[in-house]
């Protein structure tokens, strides 16, 4: 096509380069007709949906190549700042022990080596360190290794883990004993992380997938020692809009099964010392209705949206009869406050409450003899509750973080009303001064006049004008909210003059459960609009303009990307969409998709005549149109379980048929990695490394 005859010439052009610059490569048009609601779509890329094709994977490695030869210049500054990025981080670095059932658990990383080593140590920190598993010498020879759902039985003998060796969230659960140091025999295959240990250490509940959705819908019963093909079903989610789990409260007393779809959920519990008994109901279903169970003595303590609660309360049940019928309020509902979730001790329980954007954390004695806010002086900053397995501490663990101040573990005895800042993290290379950096929150206006929240930090010497470069990033679905938090890889930006800034759109909850509600099927759109009037009030108020203004979001966030590419191509010098939903029609209408069935509440159903042609006017591979397009790069993982790889791979080639610029539109394929990226905490620097080498090199029109 000449549109790619033009683009390999200025290629070689704009780099200078004494070589031919490889042409982009051409994947060839089947058209296939898709047809819904008397609408008819062409899909010529369609078949890209086969990576067991080799014709596919020649694409994909074609692709790779000619985005290899295209970022060739910026090689050098690649490395550098995977070196930079690598050298702020401790390589031999440890988390904050925490304590549970007589052992003080540790993690830790040794100099070199890229995963952890999980150990543990006898009542006091100053015992005998003891090795529960070293990730590394489960990674040897492997190129993607994933260890996750460590759980020690209650008699502290066995450790189950579940390892992932392909990067599709797909589990093999393992025993280890921990007297003798052997793995057992145990192995259940195909299978989520976690295992769920019953009082006699000798049994463990664990969730199974659909092996071709993906969907957790079968929870099993396991004895050690016996095969899974022996293990027991214990319940079945049938509805295939929802996923199953199944987790020890954190009393130990019972075994919890949820079942959850974006707007309903369901729990039931089951004794932890009756393993071979029956799971109980705690409230049945019901459209719409959202809650979520703790236990604490003779009573259920639940976080539930019932009633029209829309931003959540916190009411109790006894166990005996859980029922909706005898909830009874302890927290009511605010329209102004979104509870977000509550941790519950035996002396007092601590409330995670969110309040115009910002995180408070609100300690409650049983004996009502306190109540009151754990104080944070700081305009915009991230606070969480941390690791609390201990149910009969007299201090609880918090996090606080901020765009410029790194992340502090902080335990806070309710008793001395004390903080103790028992880690923050370090930045090393010797450069790093938190008082260089300055943060501020924004308000920008969108279209319908709703006010919408920026986070934003700089160094203090970049200056702000119309030539400023600035990365804008985004996410804006499932509810789930960006917090204002640092970030020590960020800083290779920052400190070359870049600012960041985060959009708070509508989709996710920072401001409140009706934040999100506004930002979902359809109202889906106020997600993209949003972001894009951030966009326009930071080039007014010239804190950058559009030749110097980057965006960029993964997964739906990498939706965002797509969608505000259609909607205001001219606005962007650079977009960086990683591992994007972009082929939203086509996707929810196979419902043999990892995850299709349960987003249906998210994103609509397009079966349903009304959602199929909204979800159309939007989705990004159904409305690429013949423009100049932002300089763009797209990264997928191969084995991706969340956003399947062919949908990057089918918008990269659709929009280089109709682009009309100039400007670079790259695809870049992990080909053993899924949604999250490589594993190994170094090897996914290398990933940021070329994200921000591409735009470094687009602001210094070197590419």
């Amino acid at each position: 096509m000449s549109s790619k005859l033009t683009l390999a010439a200025y290629f070689c052009l704009l780099i200078s380069c004494t070589h031919m610059t490889q042409t982009p490569p051409d994947a060839i048009a089947k058209d296939k007709t898709l047809s819904m609601h008397g609408d008819t779509r062409i899909d010529p890329y369609f078949w890209l949906n086969n990576r067991e094709d080799p014709e596919v994977i020649q694409y994909l490695n074609d692709e790779n190549s000619f985005t290899k030869s295209v970022l060739e210049p910026s090689e050098k500054l690649q490395k550098n700042l995977f070196e930079e990025m690598k050298g702020r981080i401790k390589e031999d670095d440890s988390s904050v022990p925490y304590f549970l059932n007589e052992y003080w658990y540790i993690s830790r990383y040794e100099k070199g080596k890229d995963y952890p080593i999980y150990t543990r140590k006898h009542k006091t920190l100053d015992a005998k360190e003891e090795i529960l598993l070293d990730v590394n010498e489960l990674a040897k020879e492997l190129s993607y290794c994933q260890v996750s759902g460590l759980s020690i039985s209650p008699d502290n003998t066995k450790l189950a883990y579940g390892i992932d060796t392909l990067s599709r969230r797909i589990y093999t659960i393992k025993v280890k004993d921990l007297l003798t140091g052997q793995i057992l025999e145990d192995e259940i295959t195909g299978v989520s992380s976690y295992a769920a240990w019953a009082a006699d250490s000798k049994t463990f509940f664990y969730t199974s997938k659909d092996e071709e959705t993906l969907r957790t819908d079968q929870i099993y019963r396991h004895k050690v020692g016996q095969s899974q093909t022996d293990d027991v079903l214990v319940f079945e989610e049938k509805d295939e809009t929802f996923y199953t789990f199944v987790y020890p409260s954190k009393s130990r007393e019972y075994i919890m099964i949820g079942s959850t779809s974006t707007l309903t959920s369901e729990y039931q519990y089951l004794p932890s010392n009756t393993p071979n008994g029956s799971f109980k109901l705690v409230q049945k279903r019901e459209r719409g209705l959202e809650y979520d169970v703790s236990h604490f003595e003779d009573m259920f303590y639940i976080s539930t949206n019932a009633d029209n609660s829309t931003n959540f309360k916190l009411v109790k049940a006894p166990v005996a009869n859980p029922g909706k019928s005898n909830w009874k309020e302890v927290l009511p509902h605010r329209d102004d406050v979104l509870l977000e979730g509550v941790e519950l001790f035996r002396d007092f329980m601590v409330v995670s409450e969110r309040t115009n954007g910002l995180l408070q954390l609100r300690v409650v004695k049983w004996d009502a003899s306190e109540d009151y806010y754990i104080d944070f002086d700081s305009e915009t900053y991230t606070a969480s509750l941390g690791t609390n397995p201990d149910f009969d501490a007299n201090t609880f663990r918090y996090n606080f973080t901020s765009l410029t101040t790194p992340s502090s573990v902080i335990d806070y005895d309710i008793n001395a009303k004390t903080h103790e800042i028992k880690k923050e993290q370090e930045v090393l290379g010797g450069v790093f001064d938190k008082a260089n950096y300055v943060s501020e929150r924004l308000w920008a206006t969108a279209d319908d006049g709703v006010k919408i929240p920026i986070s934003l930090v700089r160094h203090k010497d970049t200056a702000l004008n119309s030539k400023t470069p600035l990365l804008q990033y985004g996410y804006g679905s499932y509810g789930n909210t960006i917090d204002p938090y640092f970030s020590s890889v960020r800083l290779s930006l920052l400190d070359r003059g870049f600012v960041f800034a985060i959009a708070h759109v509508r989709g996710g909850e920072y401001l409140g459960r009706a934040w999100y509600e506004k930002g979902r099927q359809l109202s889906k759109k106020n997600t993209f609009t949003d972001f894009i009037a951030c966009s326009k009030f930071l080039i007014e108020h010239e804190y950058t303009s559009s030749p110097h203004l980057y965006a960029m979001g993964g997964s739906a966030g990498g939706l965002l990307m797509g969608a505000i590419m259609n909607m205001a191509p001219d606005l962007y010098n650079g977009i960086v969409a990683a591992v994007p939903f972009v082929d939203v029609v086509t996707t929810m209408l196979d419902d043999s998709i990892p995850l299709t069935t349960g987003e249906y509440d998210e994103w609509g159903n397009p079966n349903d005549e009304t959602y199929y042609h909204y979800i159309k006017s939007y989705s990004p591979y159904d409305n690429v149109k013949e423009v100049s397009y932002p300089n763009t790069l797209v990264t997928t993982g191969l084995h991706d379980s969340q956003v399947q790889y062919w949908e990057p791979a089918k918008w990269v080639a659709k929009l280089r048929d109709v682009h009309q610029g100039d400007n670079v539109i790259l695809l870049h394929t992990n080909m053993d990695a899924g949604h999250g990226g490589a594993s190994g905490r170094f090897e996914a620097l290398k990933e940021i490394a070329m994200e921000y080498a591409f735009l470094l090199q687009l602001e210094n029109n070197d590419l």
